[in-house]
């Protein structure tokens, strides 16, 4: 096995695990031969450690040939896992973690180095800097393809910037996750903004007039002069285009973020033009 996997016992876990963790983070595998979870987490944990490659050392410590260890670290069920740095205990859980929740076990202890890249891809859209941030999601999607977080915010500089067509692709198929939710309300401001690229129809009705200016000023940045004209739409007709009008405003207010300073008057004024 390579050094960043290894057995310990009781003769070197000071050294091995303790003294090592000062210089890189050390996770420990308390498992047994008789565990059959163990035997699914073990070998999830041996890969993620050979895809780090030194960035962080997992230590196995078989409990039944190390008794007094797993005392003094309070072992009550298998497997556990305990991450050291500094020889503290810095994190641990039981049990078998989905593939994704160990990866963000890993990930907080030990960040990749293109985690570095998604957290600069979030940075600069906060700071608005959108062409940048894409940049920084596809070079981060190159590496990890299916993340939905970096997918998700590569849809919302699509779509802040007025591009429908991409958002609407990554949308189609978005994976289950804690940001599905979120991609399904942006679904309909991609398609209303995918068919605006292709789309320059003159339309003497009011309504529709009003309802294509909106996406046009949206698609141009100006999401809070969208809403406020798709709010006069809801006053005259809250069904106009069958729903479609209120699925894109609620999209919007997803698309500028819950953290918005707006944010809160503009789903109050929703709630009133439609009861």
């Amino acid at each position: 096995m390579p050094d960043f996997i290894v057995h310990v016992d009781e003769s070197d876990f000071e050294y091995e695990v303790l003294q090592y963790s000062s210089r890189t983070p050390v996770v420990v595998d308390f498992w047994a031969t008789w565990c059959v979870p163990c035997r699914v987490l073990g070998p999830k944990l041996e890969s993620l450690a050979r895809e780090a490659e030194g960035n962080f050392r997992l230590a196995k410590v078989n409990v039944d040939e190390n008794v007094r260890l797993a005392r003094q670290y309070k072992v009550r069920n298998i497997p556990a896992v305990k991450a050291f740095v500094d020889g503290q205990v810095v994190g641990e859980f039981s049990g078998v973690l989905s593939d994704e929740g160990l990866r963000d076990f890993i990930r907080r202890l030990a960040p990749a180095p293109e985690d570095l890249v998604y957290n600069k891809g979030r940075n600069l859209l906060q700071m608005k800097a959108y062409d940048e941030a894409e940049d920084a999601f596809r070079e981060f999607l190159s590496m990890r393809p299916h993340h939905p977080g970096a997918l998700l915010g590569l849809v919302r500089v699509l779509l802040l910037q007025g591009e429908g067509s991409e958002a609407k692709v990554l949308l189609k198929n978005f994976p289950a996750s804690p940001e599905y939710n979120i991609a399904q309300l942006l679904k309909p401001v991609a398609k209303a903004f995918a068919e605006a690229e292709s789309e320059d129809i003159e339309n003497e009705d009011p309504l529709e007039a009003a309802f294509r200016n909106g996406i046009r000023l949206a698609r141009r940045g100006n999401i809070l002069a969208a809403m406020d004209g798709f709010l006069d739409i809801l006053r005259k007709d809250r069904h106009y285009r069958g729903g479609e009008v209120k699925d894109i405003f609620v999209g919007l207010l997803a698309l500028i973020g819950e953290e918005h300073p707006e944010a809160r008057q503009y789903r109050k004024d929703l709630s009133t033009a439609l009861f």
